[in-house]
């Protein structure tokens, strides 16, 4: 076992093992995010119950969504999550530094022969996984330390609500933000496919239809995500009127 953990084929599937659990991790996360604007389309942006207790009738969706992430079971998913990044990242760098002494650059770990038409992606996955793990720190700071952290030590988590106001209602944030989902995307758009090579997954036929399938998925991560901090910065510059806001957003300014 050991030695297939430390094998080339073995640190390939581990990699993308540990990928395929991150990629349904961003499509639940995502899809809670994404509750935010159901919210705004429905005028319940910001809508919490009185009684501040979970799973509350009169809170908005995006309130239950971040209620159930606070549950008991997926706080026991928190470790395994935060090691399935771990193991990802540490395995990424193993892999990128191997080619790297192999082949005098940093490239992508590979799968299959390298291809001269490669994507730009694909030769870049090293790149685009430091790009993204730099912004997930922001993200952590700004959103997990603020709410599921203050649950973990016994303090007081923030609205979820008042976090993506504060967070998006700069323009600039959400620009960085923005560019920071196209690394995702460019980093998922490859990942995904190469997952299923790497499975052994590849012959011709079904590589173009994963190829397709990637793309649809990464497309549809991204979207929620965007759609997400576009939305906050509109409800905290256009149409959140509430004074509550206003202040607050002052006061953190």
């Amino acid at each position: 076992m050991a030695n297939f953990l430390t094998s080339s084929i073995g640190k390939k599937f581990i990699q993308s093992v540990s990928g395929a659990f991150l990629i349904i991790f961003l499509l639940l996360h995502g899809t809670i995010n994404f509750f935010s604007v159901i919210d705004s389309l429905h005028g319940n942006f910001g809508k919490v119950a009185a009684d501040n207790m979970p799973y509350t009738h009169g809170d908005g969706w995006f309130q239950l969504g971040c209620d159930f992430m606070s549950s008991p079971v997926i706080t026991i998913m928190v470790p395994v999550l935060a090691l399935g990044f771990l193991i990802h990242i540490g395995y990424g760098i193993w892999l990128s530094v191997q080619n790297f002494q192999r082949r005098g650059g940093v490239k992508r770990y590979e799968v299959s022969s390298k291809a001269k038409n490669d994507s730009w992606s694909a030769k870049n996955m090293f790149v685009l996984g430091i790009v993204i793990l730099g912004f997930l720190f922001f993200h952590l700071t700004h959103f997990w330390a603020k709410m599921q952290l203050q649950e973990f030590t016994g303090g007081e988590a923030e609205n979820p609500y008042f976090l993506l106001l504060k967070t998006f209602g700069n323009v600039w944030v959400v620009v960085g933000y923005i560019l920071w989902f196209v690394a995702i995307w460019l980093h998922l758009n490859h990942g995904f496919w190469s997952m299923f090579q790497t499975i052994g997954w590849n012959n011709k036929k079904w590589l173009v239809r994963l190829k397709v399938i990637s793309t649809i998925v990464a497309t549809l991560i991204i979207i929620l995500f965007v759609a997400t901090a576009v939305n906050a910065y509109i409800e905290a510059n256009y149409v959140t009127a509430s004074a509550q806001w206003t202040e607050a957003i002052i006061a953190n300014i």
